[in-house]
């Protein structure tokens, strides 16, 4: 079964706009669990722009799913992944001035700082996802690094101007899972998907996960959270089913 892990990052993007309180991520994580996503994904940003330190803190103890914080590899951001103990980091390349994530990480070039933060989060019970470019090189290097997940950047694909340039893409993407799975890495994909282009990557079988944000969020805006997501499983192929309410720890 395909999972859906949705970003919550542009909840709080949306709070920090105001300066106020309100939009909380941890309701928004609630209503997306609720709406029967697969786990909860934020990006712990350098320059905090968004998600907070209190609002990990806050989703670890609320999170029902798993927990996925996506985190470059700065030592200080490793330390604070420690001691919150996501269920998952997934590690990203990370620019001051980019308004997003804008490729995936070279980890030929860094192999070395990405092997010790490989080791160092999978020595504490964290699983690791390294967000690569469907390129074999990287695959390879990231099979290299201890790792046992990759997700696959799918921001070409999504960004692709012709039809011609949505099929290169494509069939980047399915050699790339197709090595992936051949070094027996486990892979989910994400970046820039929405509700126009998702079914052409669902029939990518071998995919295990989805990582969905900014268009849910943008979508909800119109329909709300919880039918937005929905509405997002149901073109995964994926019968949304709502969870019981639950108690937040916080």
């Amino acid at each position: 079964m395909l999972k859906l892990g949705v970003n919550i990052d542009h909840v709080a993007t949306l709070r920090e706009a105001r300066g106020i309180d309100s939009p909380d991520p941890v309701e928004a994580a609630r209503i997306c669990e609720q709406a029967g996503c697969d786990s909860i994904v934020c990006h712990l940003r350098e320059d905090r722009r968004h998600i907070k330190d209190q609002d990990l803190r806050n989703l670890r103890n609320s999170v029902q799913t798993k927990l996925n914080l996506e985190m470059c590899c700065a030592e200080n951001i490793v330390d604070i992944a420690l001691d919150v103990g996501p269920d998952q980091a997934t590690l990203v390349p990370e620019k001051r001035a980019e308004l997003t994530t804008e490729g995936g990480l070279d980890v030929l070039a860094n192999r070395s700082q990405i092997e010790q933060t490989v080791k160092r989060l999978s020595a504490s019970g964290i699983l690791v996802s390294l967000f690569i470019d469907p390129d074999d090189v990287q695959i390879r290097a990231a099979a290299e690094t201890g790792a046992k997940f990759i997700e696959l950047h799918t921001g070409s694909f999504c960004n692709a101007g012709s039809e011609q340039e949505v099929t290169l893409e494509l069939e980047k993407l399915k050699q790339g899972v197709a090595q992936a799975k051949k070094l027996n890495l486990a892979v989910f994909a994400g970046h820039g998907l929405n509700y126009q282009n998702v079914e052409q990557i669902v029939r990518i079988e071998a995919i295990e996960e989805l990582n969905i944000g900014h268009s849910i969020v943008a979508h909800s805006v119109f329909v709300g959270l919880e039918s937005a997501v929905k509405q997002m499983l149901e073109l995964m192929g994926r019968p949304s089913t709502k969870r019981e309410k639950r108690v937040c720890k916080r």
